[in-house]
């Protein structure tokens, strides 16, 4: 199976660099920069799960794009997203399947219009991953799961020999005959701690420490999994209880990586992340909604940071 990894950043570059470790036909789609890099210091992966360097990994840049592969898999940030399709399209063939790995839902729907909702897998991941000066992967923790199933939970030959491609690669490959749930359960979860800790610019367990904090966190998450249900896709019980342990811990220093960019003046996924359960839900303007009210933040935000960037 050829399969193609779009970008070679901490997920694209810890997942794909673990395949290609374990014999993969792997190729990483990048830009010049990156490929400069990756041919003068290989991609090195530091992981508690073992090191390694991949001297040369093969790569190839958008505009030497000119054959379709059978996986591609994409893990850009949302607002790369039109990007990275338009970039994805040559290598998008009759029997290609294309598992994106970002959070959320409003990713499905677009790459449904481009390319078809038969070339779309459901898919996600967990993993704790950055970048190093020189281009490394720092994998921060013992976590490095990737989930991924047909969206209608039939165990297709396309899904069996993708989970033959995936697994035993170093990390553990998840196929899921319920992948969208997989998906709702994530994006409740980071929908709540991504608006409240950018809401409150602070860490779970700091939120807990002030005045309201608790019902705050509880409230927003409560309209969250409410949007899932409309949806048809209301989490578990179980599911939600763990939300809630992680949520209202207070010795918890855990905060969304979404509040980091925020911190760092970058761009963030306030729109994919917040605003799309704010669009699917059942509230209107006005009516004291948490998921507004953290929308509003991140908007306020952004519109700061395109004016200091000349962009508005």
């Amino acid at each position: 199976m050829r399969i193609l990894i779009v970008g070679a950043g901490a997920t694209g570059g810890y997942f794909g660099g673990r395949l290609l470790q374990h014999g993969r036909d792997v190729t990483f789609l990048v830009r010049a920069r990156r490929a400069h890099q990756l041919a003068e210091h290989g991609l090195a992966i530091h992981s508690p799960a073992g090191d390694v360097t991949l001297a040369a990994p093969p790569v190839v840049q958008a505009s030497g794009l000119d054959q379709s592969f059978d996986l591609i898999l994409l893990s850009c940030k949302a607002y790369g997203l039109a990007q990275a399709m338009d970039d994805i399209a040559p290598a998008v063939g009759p029997h290609t399947a294309i598992l994106p790995l970002l959070n959320g839902m409003r990713h499905l729907d677009l790459m449904d219009q481009r390319f078809g909702a038969d070339k779309v897998l459901g898919g996600q991941c967990v993993i704790a991953a950055t970048l190093d000066a020189e281009g490394g992967v720092r994998h921060l923790n013992g976590m490095h799961s990737l989930t991924f199933g047909e969206r209608d939970g039939d165990d297709t030959a396309r899904m069996q020999a993708i989970t033959a491609a995936l697994s035993d690669a170093g990390f553990d490959a998840r196929p899921s005959r319920t992948v969208m749930q997989d998906m709702w359960n994530k994006w409740v979860f980071l929908a709540s701690l991504a608006g409240i800790t950018c809401l409150m610019r602070a860490p779970v367990g700091d939120i807990m420490a002030a005045p309201g904090g608790r019902e705050a966190t509880l409230s927003l998450l409560e309209e969250c999994r409410a949007t899932a249900g409309r949806a048809g896709y209301a989490p578990a019980d179980e599911v939600l209880q763990r939300a809630i342990g992680v949520l209202t811990d207070p010795a918890s220093s855990l905060t969304a990586s979404m509040l980091r960019d925020l911190q760092h003046g970058y761009p963030t996924e306030g729109d994919h992340v917040i605003g799309d359960m704010l669009a699917r839900s059942a509230h209107v303007p006005g009516d004291g909604s948490m998921l507004a009210i953290a929308h509003a933040h991140l908007k306020a935000y952004e519109a700061g940071r395109s004016r200091q960037h000349g962009q508005a």
